[in-house]
């Protein structure tokens, strides 16, 4: 099945499950896109003891996930210099829906 997941929180439980959920689908043999929206773009730099977003989204791409980012997000934040997602358009976050057999948002 193909996966397309879009995060909307920075809170850190619910995106360190949002990303959970997706290395669990890729290790069911599912294909898994992610795309970042509004404040998740800012998921990378969260710090917390219990939920490591960070360590989540690198075992997402090492599994074979695919993770985008909101340019305009990235941009309103001045934040699309430090980033390692690939800067991506509504229009990408359109075409991964239109791809997705099932859409997850968190």
């Amino acid at each position: 099945m193909k996966l397309a997941i879009i995060l909307e929180t920075k809170e850190p439980e619910k995106a360190w499950n949002a990303f959970r959920f997706g290395v669990a689908s890729l290790k069911k043999q599912h294909e898994v896109k992610f795309f970042l929206m509004g404040e998740a773009v800012e998921v990378e730099s969260i710090e917390d003891e219990a939920y490591d977003v960070p360590d989540q989204m690198k075992k997402l791409e090492e599994a074979g996930g695919e993770l985008l980012a909101c340019g305009t997000c990235l941009k309103s934040r001045q934040l699309e210099d430090k980033t390692s997602c690939p800067i991506s358009t509504m229009f990408d976050c359109v075409e991964m829906v239109e791809w997705a057999d099932k859409v997850v948002t968190f």
